[in-house]
């Protein structure tokens, strides 16, 4: 199918994969008046109960499709899966919203770019950091030059461990997140990194990691990644020649920390507090869900409309190369220089 040039008729969507992710797919897709809500696949059920009419709810992918006419599916299961599941749906001639990160390895983001530009189908990647309200509004202030110059963009993402993770580790799962993040707001690719890593659980896979590096435009970045931490923190940071921008995207908040212009005479002030230290603002922002922003960015896509601002396949395959470079230089102890890779 083509993209709708018309919006006199609803999309038809489907999501793959009734997880931590996909259930939310299905409870925005099944209540958004622009969708037809066409079903859901999962082998192992509808174990969270997000599918109102038990007769949605398929066992394979080859069913939803015998079942109907598809428009597009959110592809939500295991980042492993998303090459033979893109593949599929490419060949049905169905556009696919591709939960993040795009595919497990760069070799499969490519083959799957690949299988979507042969069918001609659209496709896009679900990075919903880029629609919380604090981001957003943190991304407009910079580029408006509200910091002036940008020295460093500083990400923390901790937690404790998901149970729901087998087939990747944090700097796959969580850590392309923030390695998406430092791109888009830096307005630039990532030039080199250097990273280090911990095994503290017992899998196969890294459960921390802290990755420095700095972009095409010359702007510092540091990443703090883990899963062993005992309290939930998600922030972003933004440093310039004016001031500091910090995001908290639990509570999508934004505050603005300027630089003084006013001098202190009492030393003791002056040394604890720092002579450039200025007004704090924290903003009022409009909060909508970024789960179905990010859906309606997607549908405004197949329903072509211009600068949607969805989050393309190449932007995909940049972070999984970046979060490869990552795991790299935590392997050899090396920076990696991205423009070897």
């Amino acid at each position: 199918m083509t993209a709708s040039s018309s919006n006199s008729r609803t999309l038809r969507g489907a999501v793959l994969g009734l997880g931590m992710m996909g259930r939310h797919h299905a409870r925005l897709l099944q209540a958004m008046p622009r969708v037809t809500f066409a079903g859901a696949v999962d082998p192992g059920g509808d174990a969270h109960g997000a599918i109102r009419d038990p007769s949605l709810l398929f066992a394979s992918l080859e069913d939803l499709l015998a079942a109907g006419g598809l428009d597009f599916a959110v592809v939500a299961v295991p980042t492993d899966e998303h090459l033979p599941a893109v593949r599929a749906l490419a060949d049905a001639g169905v556009h696919a919203l591709i939960e993040k990160p795009l595919a497990g390895t760069a070799q499969d983001a490519r083959e799957l770019i690949a299988c979507v530009e042969r069918a001609g189908t659209l496709a896009a990647v679900g990075h919903v950091e880029r629609c919380n309200p604090a981001l957003l509004d943190l991304r407009r202030r910079v580029q408006a030059g509200d910091l002036g110059e940008v020295f460093l963009i500083a990400t923390e993402r901790v937690g404790p461990f998901p149970a729901r993770i087998r087939d990747v580790g944090v700097v796959k799962d969580l850590g392309t997140h923030d390695l998406d993040l430092v791109r888009w707001i830096g307005g630039s690719s990532v030039r080199r990194v250097a990273a280090e890593t911990q095994h503290r659980m017992g899998r196969e896979h890294e459960d921390l990691v802290l990755a420095t590096g700095r972009l095409v435009s010359d702007v510092a970045f540091n990443c703090v990644v883990d899963w062993l931490s005992p309290t939930k923190v998600r922030r972003t940071r933004v440093l310039g020649e004016t001031g500091m921008l910090v995001a908290d995207t639990l509570t999508a908040d934004l505050t603005l920390y300027r630089n003084g212009d006013v001098t202190s005479s009492w030393d003791a002030t002056r040394t604890l507090r720092g002579v450039s230290e200025g007004d704090m603002t924290r903003f009022a922002l409009a909060r909508r869900e970024p789960l179905l922003v990010e859906l309606e960015a997607f549908c405004d896509l197949l329903e072509g409309t211009e600068g949607t601002g969805v989050v393309t396949l190449q932007e995909g395959l940049e972070t999984v190369i970046a979060a490869e470079a990552v795991l790299q230089a935590a392997a050899t102890g090396h920076t990696v220089d991205m423009v070897t890779v």
